[in-house]
């Protein structure tokens, strides 16, 4: 009965073989997220390395029909730049802002990073980002989004293959979304056409189809829905939901 249940269930998994196992165990995507509380570590700022990818929610309307849709606890991406910089792609546009802003604003972040990223690499990926800072939102991209993510839900049962899961993606976001533009950008395209700049994509898939719930799923140790190049390793939560309750309980003490 479960394997039904998760044949049926829009999730992405893989057959994994372990070292000394004499048969391969179904891997089933993870669409939670570690915390400080579950094994996680809280991290600060100054952890952070320039090409750090943030993903991100908040409490908002938009933020939680991001992750209704997506199934994940993620709604949004960023990029780190070093010297306390973040770039995002929002409604206005390309704007690069604190760190410290964007740890007040949002809800949950939490910070990922490419093993194979080198201090070049990290300057071309600040580089291209700061050059996008002004340029449009890609409204387009994110309405097309939509309505592919829920289509896109049946190439990623569990009983179709990784290859087979990859192309058919791929099929359906070239009908359905087109060509990705270099002139106005969601937040998930930003980070990972700044990656392509440095010469280190994440992954092979257009830009345009990547959510920042595929960002998330490209993390050590989980199915990933597109084809990557490199799992991204887990650095630590710079806020998580867990820190409410601490933080109101500080408030209150000093009332």
């Amino acid at each position: 009965m479960g394997l039904v249940l998760i044949g049926l269930s829009a999730c992405a998994a893989r057959w994994d073989a372990a070292p000394g196992d004499s048969a391969p165990r179904l891997q089933v995507q993870n669409r939670l997220l570690l915390t400080p509380a579950n094994g996680g570590r809280r991290i600060g700022p100054e952890a952070l390395r320039a090409g750090d990818l943030l993903l991100s929610s908040a409490n908002g309307l938009t933020s939680v029909g991001i992750r209704l849709l997506s199934v994940t606890p993620v709604s949004h991406a960023a990029l780190y730049v070093g010297e306390g910089q973040v770039v995002e792609a929002v409604g206005s546009g390309v704007r690069v802002r604190s760190a410290a802003d964007f740890v007040a604003e949002e809800a949950t972040i939490v910070a990922f990073r490419h093993p194979a990223l080198n201090g070049a690499q990290a300057q071309a990926v600040r580089d291209y980002a700061l050059a996008q800072v002004g340029k449009k939102y890609n409204t387009l991209g994110v309405l097309l989004q939509a309505p592919f993510t829920l289509q896109r839900q049946t190439c990623e049962l569990p009983v179709v293959p990784g290859l087979v899961r990859d192309f058919c993606i791929r099929g359906l976001a070239a009908i359905q979304l087109g060509a990705a533009r270099n002139d106005r950008f969601f937040c998930s395209q930003l980070v990972l056409q700044a990656y392509q700049q440095a010469q280190l994509p994440l992954t092979t898939a257009d830009p345009l189809l990547v959510s920042p719930a595929d960002l998330l799923h490209m993390r050590e140790g989980d199915v990933p829905s597109v084809r990557t190049e490199q799992a991204l390793q887990y650095v630590g939560h710079l806020k998580s939901e867990d820190d409410a309750p601490a933080n109101a309980a500080v408030a209150s003490s000093g009332n």
